[in-house]
């Protein structure tokens, strides 16, 4: 089974803040996928996504910055609440508005792939994973990032099993 975690940037003035809608959105959104990854407006990460955290999470011990920018790519954002009908079934969603969306890019774009590597790429390694792996997720959130920030977007976040 494939669980994957969804990122789709919209225009924040297309985004209705209630979780039925955003949820319907976020269905519509993965169905065009493939579409929409070309169009680069869209990424998703299959089940590695904790492990990408992990490796923006080396930031801290660079001492990068003290706002924590390492915590936007992945899980920035706050939780969409379920409204009272919604269906609880529905994928968890997360909403990370333009001011995060720039800082994440930012953060993207100025740390230094190398450098959070070789703070965990020994324990990664152990893990089965291979710093290509990584190298192209971090490459593919730095260009989905960078174009919705220079669009002023939001990034809505879905997790799909």
């Amino acid at each position: 089974m494939s669980i994957y975690l969804h990122f789709r940037a919209v225009a924040e003035s297309e985004i209705r803040d209630d979780h039925t809608w955003l949820a319907a959105f976020m269905s519509e959104a993965w169905e065009d996928r493939i579409d929409e990854y070309a169009a680069g407006i869209a990424c998703s990460i299959n089940k590695g996504w904790d492990s990408v955290n992990d490796l923006y999470v080396a930031a801290d011990a660079l001492g990068t910055d003290a706002d924590e920018p390492w915590i936007l790519p992945i899980y920035g954002g706050r939780p969409v609440a379920h409204s009272a009908d919604a269906d609880p079934s529905r994928p968890p969603l997360m909403l990370l508005e333009p001011p995060g969306v720039s800082q994440a890019a930012h953060f993207l774009a100025t740390v230094s792939f190398d450098e959070l590597w070789n703070v965990v790429g020994a324990r990664f390694s152990a893990l089965g994973w291979t710093r290509q792996e990584l190298l192209d997720r971090h490459r593919d959130l730095q260009g989905f990032y960078g174009r919705a920030a220079s669009a002023g977007h939001a990034v809505v976040k879905a997790v799909w099993a």
